[in-house]
């Protein structure tokens, strides 16, 4: 997640392999950044239409779409997010515990 004190300077979206980073108030797509098309049930249980604009998370600062966060599993060997954050927002999500074979499991549900 990325918390309050974010400054939106803007340095983790480019970094996510998964296009699970949102400007604050801009809407996402499943379908950004990934393989999906169509109707979706994703790993964590939501349904989507991949292509279908979502409501932002934030209104304020840049966002995560859980259901698209691997944490970077499958791709570095740390969430790229925090990595390059200068303020050190981007940090675990207390409400979303997954284990590594849940992110592997969404890493290969989104990229085919």
């Amino acid at each position: 997640m990325i918390t309050d004190e974010c400054i939106n300077c803007g340095a983790c979206e480019p970094e996510c392999p998964n296009n699970a980073i949102y400007e604050g108030g801009v809407e996402w797509r499943m379908s950004d950044g990934t393989d999906l098309t169509g109707d979706l049930f994703t790993p964590m249980g939501n349904s989507y239409q991949a292509d279908e604009d979502q409501e932002p998370v934030n209104m304020d600062v840049y966002y995560i779409v859980t259901d698209k966060c691997t944490e970077c599993v499958g791709f570095h060997d740390e969430p790229q997010c925090a990595a390059v954050c200068p303020v050190d927002c981007c940090v675990d999500d207390p409400d979303y515990r997954e284990s590594e074979d849940e992110l592997v499991a969404k890493k290969d549900f989104m990229h085919l």
